[in-house]
């Protein structure tokens, strides 16, 4: 071998130890291995396109459930003590607090890094970092819902309170904003084509936003985009659409002894079980008068979710499924894997949590759900398999849910 074609092996080496040490910085890590794993999937699917979220499958349906009126406890109908929206003052026409320092969030990091900025507004010092340690350890853990981030505020930030409500509206947005009260909401976004999972991905994907400032005057508020940018400008009628698929839900932080203002300010929507009744009126109406609208079906399925009226929900869902839906939707809500497996239509359980896999592996909540699936199947290997896989992505996943369904096997 001659003495230049060590060297140029020696290079090569060198370079090569280099990479890896670099690749073993966090921040590097993150974002490499997601762009390698985005590369690789995009690979897949195009030997193997994962196609549109498949329709129901072929079940008989049960008999008809009562109404609304006869199923919610009379405790839950009861007409709220609260101030009702209706005698509010007027709110003025803008209302902003000061932004907090800006913060880009790393991958798959949106509700982290949304939650931080709001935090800062309260004078908290970490980023998010610390907050995706807690919640989601694993990097590539693509979502973190609601109840996660509001588990976060009240053990590790326990001076402070979350609470999120679903049906929201501007006007609610802009009550709580004009009372100094930042608000976070879950809504669309549009993915970089350099994110595609593939050549049909339709780049559809949740995304939290941090609403600081609303004006009438032009129709908008501002955002901190932890995406896109600081300070962005947002029509309200552009927010009302990217927000309905996630059923128009918000969080608001706020100190726990300013709890009563909090309370008239979200009036009947305090009561949690109230505010769900109220938006299950809503999408019932919704549905009626816009049924081509899979996401006004897709609300409603979840809101019946909320009152254990399974069978009506996966039926609704059924006809989201039908009109069709974006291929992350099962990446961030679960409301169907609920209504699926308690109505005892385990096909399609089965058939929406492998789909939802395919488009998103690491996630806790469809593995979950997958291994109840296989589990009913009588696969108690495979069950057993799938809830570790999940317990492996998120240990703290709901407080160890993943652990629990562990132990129906023998």
């Amino acid at each position: 071998m001659s003495k230049r074609i060590k060297i140029i092996i020696l290079v090569m080496s060198g370079f090569s130890l280099l990479a890896f040490l670099v690749y073993q910085i966090p921040s590097v890590n993150s974002r490499i291995s997601w762009r390698i794993e985005v590369f690789q999937i995009y690979l897949k699917n195009i030997v193997n396109p994962i196609g549109p979220v498949p329709t129901a499958l072929p079940f008989t349906p049960q008999p008809a459930k009562p109404t609304l009126a006869q199923t919610i406890p009379p405790s839950i109908q009861r007409t709220p003590s609260l101030t009702s929206a209706a005698t509010f003052p007027p709110l003025p026409a803008q209302a902003s607090m000061k932004s907090p320092q800006y913060e880009k969030q790393d991958p798959n990091n949106c509700g982290p890094a949304a939650l931080s900025m709001a935090l800062h507004m309260y004078g908290w010092e970490g980023d998010q970092t610390d907050i995706a340690e807690f919640i989601k350890p694993n990097i590539k853990d693509r979502n973190v819902n609601p109840e996660e981030l509001r588990y976060y505020v009240r053990t590790q930030a326990g001076w402070l309170n979350l609470e999120y409500r679903v049906g929201g509206s501007i006007e609610q947005l802009k009550r709580l904003l004009a009372a100094n009260y930042p608000v976070i909401v879950e809504s669309v976004t549009s993915l970089n084509p350099g994110d595609a999972l593939g050549p049909s991905d339709d780049l559809w994907a949740a995304h939290y936003l941090l609403l600081t400032a609303y004006d009438d005057t032009k129709q908008e508020f501002t955002v901190q985009d932890t995406y896109r940018g600081a300070d962005l400008k947002i029509a309200y009628s552009k927010l009302e659409e990217e927000w309905k698929p996630f059923n128009n839900l918000y969080m608001v932080l706020y100190f726990p002894q300013y709890e009563e203002e909090i309370k008239n300010l979200l009036a009947s929507d305090w009561d949690p079980s109230l505010n769900r009744q109220m938006a299950l009126t809503a999408s019932l109406a919704d549905s009626a008068k816009t049924p081509t609208d899979a996401f006004a079906w897709f609300n409603l399925g979840s809101n019946f979710v909320y009152f254990d009226r399974y069978e009506e929900a996966a039926l609704a869902y059924d006809k989201a499924r039908e009109i069709g839906l974006p291929l992350r939707m099962f990446r961030y809500q679960f409301g169907p894997f609920l209504a699926y497996f308690h109505s005892g239509r385990n096909a399609d359980l089965l058939a929406l949590t492998k789909y939802a896999l395919d488009i998103t592996d690491m996630s806790e909540e469809a593995w979950l759900w997958y291994g109840y699936g296989l589990y009913r199947n009588g696969d108690n290997a495979g069950a057993l398999k799938a809830w570790q896989k999940a317990d492996s992505i998120n240990p703290k996943f709901f407080e160890d849910q993943a652990r629990k369904a562990m132990q129906l096997v023998p």
